[in-house]
Order: C-alpha cells, then structure tokens, then sequence
C-alpha cells in the first residue's frame, strides 16, 4: 500500500512583535491539492517566532490527525522555523525550545516529514488565517478555528443548462467564534456568468470547449457592461475561455480597465461529456456518469474532477484577495465556479448547490472581510437584461 503525501502550509505573526498574536495552518492532499483541514487561533501577546511555531504545531497535529502514517512536507515562509526544524540552526532563544520539542514530537509520530521554505506570497492561504487570528487578538478575544473536509453523500442536481453539479465534501466546522458584524473593509467580488452559447441554450455540458457567444449572449455581455459601468470596479479578473473573456471585453470597453486572465476560474473540464446532453451522457456512461454524481473526485471520462476544480479556484480567489485586496473586482466566470464561491461565502451545506440557479449573464457579489465572516450580497441579478 502506497503511504500518502500531505502538505502542510503554515504561518504566524504579531501585530508589534510582541503584540496581539495568532496562527494559521491548514493540510493539503499533496496529489490532489485538496485542502483536508484548516486549523487557527489568536493567542494573546507573543511574538512573530512564537506564533509561527504554534502554526507549526497546529499543521503537524492536524496532519497527524488525517493520517497518522502520512509523508508530510512542511512549507512555510518563516526561514528561522524551517532552518531550525531542519537542523540546520541552533535554537538560543529558551521561548523556542519547548515549542520545537513539540513540533518534533509530532513530527516522530508521522511518517518522513520535511520542510521548507515559501515565499510569503505562496502562503497566502495559511497567511490569511493567521490574520484573521491577529485581528481577533488585537480585539482581545480568544477566538479558534478548525475546519476539516468529509466526503459527503448527496443526490445529484441538474443546473439550468442540464450539467449535474458534483460538488465538494461538506464542511464541519468546531470552535469558531459567534458570528459577528466584519471589522475591516472587504474585498469585493461582483461574479458575472458569461453571456449565452449555443451549447447553453440547448442545455448541454459546457466546458472547456471554446464555444463562441451567441449574437444574444454578445447583447447580454453587453447589458451586464452598461449595469457594471458606474459600479466602480478597481480590476476586471476573468475565465481563459472566450465566452467570459468576450462578456469580460465588453466590460472593459465601457470602464477602461484592463482584463487579467486567471485560469483557475475556468470551467470544469467534462472531456467525452463537452457538447452533450445530460440524457446522452448517461445513456452512453451509464456506469460512469453514477460514480461522477456519487463521488467529486471523480472525472468524466478524459476530464476534470470536482475536487480538482475545488482546489483551483479557491487559490484563485486566495491570490485575487492577495493581489486586490480591499478593491472591487469584476469576475467573469462560469457556473461551477460562481456556486462554488457563493457556496464557500455562505459556509453552506452541499445541499443549497442543488438549489441554486445560475442564468447566463446574472450578477452576483459577495464580500470578503481580513477577520473571516464574508457576505453574500446579490445572486443571479439579471434586472438589466430586461432594459
């Protein structure tokens, strides 16, 4: 039997150093990508390298708890942890020594495990919990978080163009804080669906196929511009795929901004399923189009996973939060994305992805607040392609 892999990405800080502390960590598949757990905490007044070693310890239990035997690698971007924990520096300073004791005794309860070093801007997401971790410090309240990832068993559901959603493992959550109003200005996703194809106005799979607008969906994109014009967008963020890169292109016409692609938020692949419908699909995979409804981590044939896609927009939206962080930024994308991201905002079971509809060039938007909570403001708006 094969030993499995995980990845631990892991950070701390103060705010003052000393000051109002806290870590974050979370454990990934090291295959998949997939995040497994997500651990955080404030703990009071300490310094840089003492919340960085709680980070530590946190990941390697959590890791410990996933898979005991599991291969681990450590990346953080603290060059003290890594070089010490690797043996390569001595550690003087005595509010260290009992910290790495731990961290290395978790670590001989694994199996091989190794570390090393990331710049900050590749450990975004552990930084970000971190700073959630802070800012609860800083407000004097002992606040926690512990996420992990279950798969979940859940009947499929059809979206509005005839593509059965498989979605992630449900999320459970222990030890978080009471919901409370965000204390900081958020970032602003306003998450346009692309304008209509010819595949979504017959209902069928629509994925990675670069299918063109229709002469309707070209007049949507357009109408979604004009509603977009005077809201204040900072950047326009969208899909690869010439649909969302089309509908994004009419947006920056009337703004003058700029357009990044970012392929994370691309469709899901549906290999030998693209151009389909869901009734010929599971009349040619039968077998196959079940274990896809039963199972995220499985693809259709010559596809993409749900899982897979999970992981890659999650990091998009981490480096977008990173890279615009406090702005208002456009997202031009596709359905399994958007319901993900709204998914994700609302901490929702799997169950409202099955009751949510998407129409082609609808609006929505949600804030996403430094101290955790985020805000589901609109969905599936499409008022301005009635003007």
């Amino acid at each position: 039997m094969s030993v499995r892999r995980l990845v631990v990405e892991a950070d701390g800080g103060s705010r003052g150093n000393p000051g109002p502390a806290g870590y974050g960590a979370l454990v990934r598949d090291a295959l998949t990508g997939e995040v497994l757990a997500e651990v955080a905490e404030s703990i009071g007044h300490a310094t840089n390298n003492v919340a960085e070693y709680r980070g530590l310890i946190a990941g390697l239990s959590a890791a410990a708890d996933i898979d005991p035997a599991a291969r681990v690698e450590v990346r953080m971007d603290s060059k003290l942890v890594v070089e010490q924990m690797s043996g390569r520096w001595k550690i003087k300073h005595p509010d260290m020594i009992p910290l790495a004791a731990r961290a290395r005794e978790l670590a001989s309860g694994l199996g091989p495990v190794s570390y090393g070093w990331i710049p900050r801007n590749r450990n975004a997401h552990a930084d970000r919990l971190a700073n959630e971790a802070m800012d609860a410090a800083a407000r004097g309240e002992h606040w926690t978080r512990k996420v992990e990832e279950t798969p979940a068993l859940a009947g499929p559901g059809q979206d509005e163009h005839g593509q059965d959603q498989a979605v992630l493992g449900e999320t459970k959550q222990a030890g978080t804080a009471p919901w409370r109003p965000a204390s900081s200005t958020p970032t602003t996703t306003l998450l346009l669906r692309h304008g209509e194809t010819p595949l979504s106005a017959e209902k069928r799979f629509a994925g990675t196929g670069d299918v063109p607008l229709t002469t309707t969906g070209l007049a949507q994109a357009r109408a979604a511009a004009l509603a977009l014009k005077d809201r204040g967008l900072d950047a326009i963020v969208t899909s690869p795929l010439s649909r969302c890169r089309d509908t994004a292109a009419e947006v920056a016409a009337v703004t003058g901004l700029d357009v990044r692609v970012e392929e994370g938020f691309r469709e899901t692949d549906f290999g030998e399923w693209e151009g389909l419908t869901f009734q010929e699909a599971s009349e040619r995979w039968p077998a196959e189009l079940k274990a896809w409804l039963a199972d995220p981590a499985v693809a259709p044939p010559g596809g993409e996973s749900f899982t897979r896609v999970s992981r890659r927009v999650r990091t998009a939206l981490d480096k977008l939060k990173v890279r615009h962080r406090h702005r208002t930024v456009l997202v031009v994308s596709h359905v399994t994305p958007i319901k993900l991201l709204v998914r994700d905002a609302l901490g929702a079971p799997l169950a409202s992805l099955y009751r949510m509809r998407l129409d082609v060039a609808s609006l929505s938007s949600v804030d996403w607040y430094d101290d955790g909570p985020a805000s589901l403001l609109t969905f599936n708006d499409a008022h301005h392609l009635d003007r």
